[in-house]
């Protein structure tokens, strides 16, 4: 059984008298595992999907099942619960809170899904996650003291915090340095190639997919091609020890 499978999904946006159809009629599915690419142009639908395959937002007519479990019958709150325990998210801009340490940032989403962790366990399960991202020795540092790509291992290290199957990563090295990205990359194919996360990751630079295994290429909300990528298992230059890396 595949983890997502989408079935004829669309979404329509109302703005006063006017719709705006933006989802056209996707079918889709995604194993257990796979490292997909979601890729199109700005406004070609792609956030929009994303927002639906994370529970961010309700898809106006078709099905979609996650894990099996038929999501578009959910009420907001029962999707808040799913999203907080089956996925992760890592979007371009972080999303980290100012004047508070890497290890309290880590530790939010437990509040959320895991009140039958203790305290201790807690703080050891988030002290094991920034490990984990090459952050051990960064824990007591704020988003101000950390660069960029310290800044996005540290979103990286909370979207693993509750252990989800599935990961999304929503232009991630939008705001990275070349070197940077390529590290954080290669975390994402580590994470999926190690610990068998899936992993879905949007983006509008065709470059980027090399990392992927598959990719899925949307053009005005429909998907254009749906392709294996030979790039996402080509042997690669070396990347330097990601869990050590503090860059």
């Amino acid at each position: 059984m595949p983890l997502i499978q989408l079935e004829d999904i669309t979404r329509i946006y109302t703005l006063g008298e006017i719709k705006v159809p933006v989802l056209h009629g996707i079918t889709l599915s995604i194993d257990r595992g796979e490292f997909v690419a979601l890729v199109g142009a700005s406004g070609s639908g792609k956030t929009t999907l994303m927002n639906v395959l994370g529970c961010l937002d309700r898809p106006t007519a078709g099905t979609y099942r996650l894990d099996g479990e038929d999501i578009t019958k959910l009420t907001n709150d029962q999707r808040a619960m799913v999203r907080n325990k089956k996925i992760g998210f890592v979007f371009q801009s972080f999303n980290l809170l100012p004047r508070t340490s890497a290890l309290d940032q880590v530790l939010m989403p437990l509040e959320y899904t895991a009140s039958d962790l203790g305290e201790s366990e807690g703080r050891k399960r988030a002290t094991e996650a920034l490990e984990r991202v090459g952050l051990g020795d960064r824990m007591d540092h704020q988003p101000s003291q950390l660069s960029g790509g310290q800044q996005q291992r540290v979103a990286i290290a909370r979207a693993l915090i509750n252990r989800p199957p599935l990961l999304f990563a929503d232009e991630p090295t939008g705001n990275l340095d070349s070197k940077t990205s390529t590290e954080i990359l290669a975390m994402f194919r580590q994470l999926n190639e190690r610990d068998g996360i899936t992993i879905v990751l949007v983006t509008h630079a065709p470059e980027i997919t090399a990392c992927a295994k598959r990719v899925v290429r949307i053009k005005d909300g429909l998907i254009e091609s749906d392709t294996m990528n030979a790039d996402g298992n080509a042997e690669r230059p070396a990347v330097p020890e990601l869990m050590r890396s503090t860059r």
